[in-house]
């Protein structure tokens, strides 16, 4: 079974961008659902977006405009596009496979993005 890793996190300022890499290893995404998510300060995990394979897509309502995923089939990583970034947006963001699950931010490490005023 594929296990997913994310990685790209950095500090910007508020406005800034970044573009978050979620890389599977010993499997594929191929077939797969995945899905994002931010934890915040009070260590709420909240969904950011949740992609199928096929297509489907779902953002969360805040960022919509502010955000896009693109997915690498060679390279096994979906990237998650951070735009006009705001402090609000800051948090670890996690990768996981599957549909979304509240637990997921407690899988694996994520990746730290802080924006700052």
């Amino acid at each position: 079974e594929a296990q997913v890793v994310a990685s790209g996190g950095g500090s910007v300022s508020d406005g800034g961008s970044l573009t978050l890499s979620c890389t599977a290893s010993g499997g594929s995404f191929h077939g797969s659902r995945m899905a994002w998510y931010r934890e915040n300060a009070e260590k709420q995990c909240l969904l950011v977006s949740s992609y199928n394979f096929d297509g489907d897509t779902w953002f969360d309502g805040d960022l919509q405009g502010r955000i896009a995923i693109s997915h690498d089939v060679d390279k096994n990583t979906v990237y998650l596009h951070l735009h006009t970034l705001k402090p609000s947006d800051s948090g670890v963001y996690h990768c996981a496979l599957g549909t979304p699950n509240v637990y997921a931010c407690s899988w694996g490490q994520g990746t730290q993005v802080t924006v700052s005023s």
